[in-house]
C-alpha cells in the first residue's frame, strides 16, 4: 500500500530544490550540531540523527515542540534516565547523516541511535541500494563505539511519481537495514500523520506540533523496550 504524503506539495517543492540546489525544508542552511556532549548532564544519551521531520522545520519552538522533546518527556515522565539529543539538519540525505556520525559518537557516551533519514534522498531519485549502504555505513560505525549504541532505523516512504518499482525498493530499505544491523525498526514514521492536512503544515510535508506528538508516539513504542533496563 502506498502512504498518502502532500504528494502534490512535495512534487512541487522537489522541482523548486532541484532548481536552486537546496532541498524541500531547507530555506538556510543550519549550523549543524557537533557533539552530544553535556559536561553538566551525566545521563547516557538518546541520539537522533535525522532530517528537517526530526529537527522539527516550521514548528513555533522545535525545542519543545519537535518529536523528540516530546521523547525527553515520555522518558522523564517514565524515570527513565536519559538525555535525548536532537541531530536533526533540515534537508540532509543520507550521506549527509553519514558524514556526521564520527562527530555524534566522537565525544560522549551514546546509549541509542535513532537514524531518520532517506526522505530527501528519494526526492532526489536517489538509488536505493546507495541509500541503504550508507545507513548500514551509519551503523558500521556506531557499532565501533565503546560501549556499542543500541540502534534504530526509522522507515520513510517514496513519492510515487517515481514509479511503483521505486517506491517498492525504497520502502524495502529500512526492514532490511534492521535484520541485517539487529536494530529496531519504526516501520513509518509519519504514520498517521501523512497525508493528514490537519496534522501538516502548510507545505503538507512537515507535521504540524499535533502531527508530532503522533511521530513521537509512533517512535516511543519501539524506543520504550531498549530503555527499561538501564
Amino acid at each position: 500500500m502506498i502512504v498518502k504524503y502532500g504528494w502534490l506539495a512535495l512534487l512541487v517543492a522537489c522541482k523548486v530544490g532541484q532548481s536552486d540546489g537546496r532541498t524541500v525544508g531547507q530555506p538556510t542552511p543550519p549550523t549543524p550540531p557537533t557533539s552530544p556532549t553535556s559536561p553538566s548532564d551525566p545521563r547516557p544519551a538518546i541520539v537522533f540523527l535525522g532530517t528537517s521531520l526530526t529537527a522539527g522545520y516550521g514548528l513555533a519552538d522545535p525545542a519543545t515542540q519537535a518529536y523528540p522533546a516530546l521523547i525527553q518527556a515520555k522518558l522523564d515522565s517514565a524515570g527513565r534516565r536519559f538525555r535525548v539529543v536532537n541531530a536533526g539538519i533540515s534537508g540532509e540525505s543520507s550521506a549527509g547523516a553519514l558524514s556526521r556520525i564520527d562527530l555524534l559518537l566522537g565525544h560522549d557516551r551514546v546509549a541509542i541511535l535513532l537514524v531518520e533519514t532517506g526522505a530527501n534522498d528519494a526526492l532526489r531519485g536517489q538509488d536505493p541500494d546507495s541509500v541503504r549502504a550508507r545507513i548500514e555505513a551509519i551503523f558500521a560505525r556506531a557499532r565501533r563505539a565503546s560501549p556499542p549504541p543500541r540502534l534504530v532505523v526509522i522507515g520513510m516512504e517514496a513519492l510515487p511519481n517515481l514509479g511503483q518499482d521505486y517506491v517498492r525498493r525504497f520502502r524495502a530499505i529500512y526492514p532490511a537495514v534492521a535484520r541485517a544491523e539487529h536494530a529496531a525498526l519504526v516501520p513509518f514514521l509519519l504514520a498517521g500523520v501523512g497525508g493528514i492536512d490537519s496534522l501538516n503544515q502548510e507545505d503538507g510535508i512537515h507535521p504540524t506540533a499535533a502531527g508530532h506528538r503522533i511521530l513521537a508516539e509512533n517512535v516511543w513504542k519501539v524506543l520504550e523496550p531498549l530503555t527499561t533496563d538501564h
